[in-house]
C-alpha cells in the first residue's frame, strides 16, 4: 500500500493500482479541459513510480535539477516575525538557502500601493544588488481590484455585473486597466533602474481577463523601453477567467485560455519567463492532481519558446492546499515536473 495525500493535505492509503487509476483520471481531465495531448504510457509509469516511492523526500538524478524562482521571497521571512531587512533576507536566500534567484517584495505585494514608496523600495533594491550575486527580481501583483471604489477611481465591476449592468462593468474594467498599466510600468522602471535584473508579475489574471490584458500591455511597454530586462509572468490560475469576456490580445480572445495558449501571448508581449499554474483540487488525491498538473505543464512547455517555470506551492501544481506545503508532495511534484513535464524551472 502507498501512503499519499488528498488535495487538502490529509493522509490516505492507496494501492498501486489505485494510484495509477487516479493519475490516469487526472490526465484525462486535463486532456478534456485543455484539449491537449495525453501523457504516454511510459510517462504515466514514471509518475506512478514517483508517487509510490517509500521515501518521504524524493529527488532527481544529478544533472536534471531545475532552476528555482521565488514569488514574494523576502516576505517569507518577515511573515515569521523575524525583524530582518530585505537586503539581509536576500543574503540569507543566496548564502544559506542556495537560491538560484532572488526576489524583493513589499509587504502589500501589489503595484498600486508600491508606487507611492518607490524611492524607499529603490534603496532596498540598490543595497541588495551591492551585496548579492544571484539574479535579483522585484515582484508584485497587478491586482486590478485595487483600482475600484472606494479605494480606487473606478466603479466596481463585481457590483455592476450582478445588477445586470454588463456594459458598465466592462467599461469599468477597461478604465482600471489603463491605471494598472501605468503603475506597473512606473514601478517596474524604477526598480530596474535602481539595479534589479527584472520584474515578476505574480498572480497575473487573478481578477480575470482584464488583468491578464493589463499585464501583457505593461510587459509590451517595458520590453520596448528596456530590451534587456528580465520579465516573468506568473499566472494566478490554470485558465483565464472571462470576467470581461471580450478582451483580445494580438487577435486572441483572452477568456478561457489554458497555459499552453497563455504562454504564446506572454511570448508575444515580450516575457522572458512564463509561470504556468494548474489548480489543485482539494477533494481529489495527490496522484490525481499530479497527473493533471503534469499534463497541462508538459503541453505548455511543448508550445513555448521561452522558459516555463511552473508554480509549485500551496494549492497549485498538484501541491495540497495547506499553509505549509508537505515536503513529500512538493518533492514528488518537483521531480515529476523535471523528469516528465520537462519544465525549465519551478
Amino acid at each position: 500500500m502507498v501512503v499519499t495525500r488528498m488535495g487538502d493535505g490529509s493522509f490516505i492509503t492507496l494501492s498501486k493500482d489505485e494510484v495509477r487509476r487516479d493519475i490516469e483520471e487526472g490526465v484525462a481531465d486535463a486532456v478534456k479541459r485543455g484539449k491537449i495531448e495525453p501523457l504516454g504510457a511510459d510517462e504515466i509509469d514514471h509518475l506512478v513510480d514517483i508517487c509510490c516511492r517509500p521515501q518521504k523526500f524524493v529527488s532527481v538524478e544529478k544533472g536534471k535539477e531545475l532552476i528555482l524562482s521565488y514569488d514574494s521571497g523576502s516576505l517569507k521571512i518577515t511573515r515569521l516575525g523575524i525583524p530582518i531587512g530585505m537586503p539581509q533576507i536576500m543574503q540569507l536566500y543566496e548564502r544559506a538557502f542556495a537560491a538560484d534567484s532572488l526576489e524583493l517584495a513589499y509587504v502589500h505585494y501589489s503595484f498600486k500601493p508600491i508606487k507611492s514608496i518607490v524611492p524607499e523600495e529603490q534603496y532596498a533594491v540598490a543595497e541588495t544588488s551591492l551585496v548579492t550575486t544571484a539574479p535579483l527580481l522585484y515582484g508584485a501583483m497587478p491586482n486590478l481590484p485595487l483600482y475600484t471604489k472606494p479605494d480606487g477611481p473606478c466603479d466596481n465591476a463585481a457590483e455592476l455585473l450582478p445588477a445586470g449592468k454588463i456594459d458598465q462593468a466592462r467599461q469599468a474594467q477597461e478604465e482600471a486597466v489603463e491605471y494598472a498599466i501605468k503603475d506597473m510600468v512606473f514601478v517596474s522602471s524604477g526598480m530596474y533602474e535602481a539595479g534589479a535584473d527584472g520584474i515578476d508579475f505574480d498572480t497575473t489574471g487573478a481578477a480575470g481577463d482584464a488583468e491578464f490584458y493589463a499585464t501583457l500591455k505593461a510587459t509590451e511597454k517595458l520590453r520596448e523601453k528596456y530590451p534587456d530586462m528580465a520579465i516573468e509572468i506568473g499566472m494566478a490560475g490554470e485558465f483565464v477567467l472571462g470576467f470581461h469576456g471580450q478582451l483580445e490580445y494580438d487577435g486572441v480572445r483572452l477568456a478561457g485560455l489554458y497555459p499552453h495558449k497563455q504562454v504564446k501571448l506572454a511570448e508575444k508581449a515580450g516575457a522572458s519567463v512564463f509561470g504556468a499554474v494548474v489548480n489543485t483540487n482539494s477533494s481529489r488525491s495527490f496522484p490525481w492532481n499530479l497527473g493533471r498538473a503534469i499534463t497541462f505543464c508538459k503541453a505548455c512547455v511543448e508550445a513555448a519558446d521561452i522558459p516555463v517555470h511552473a508554480n509549485v506551492g500551496m494549492g497549485v501544481g498538484a501541491v495540497p492546499l495547506v499553509m505549509t506545503p508537505p515536503i513529500d508532495c512538493v518533492s514528488r511534484t518537483s521531480a515529476a515536473m523535471a523528469e516528465v513535464g520537462k519544465l525549465d524551472g519551478l
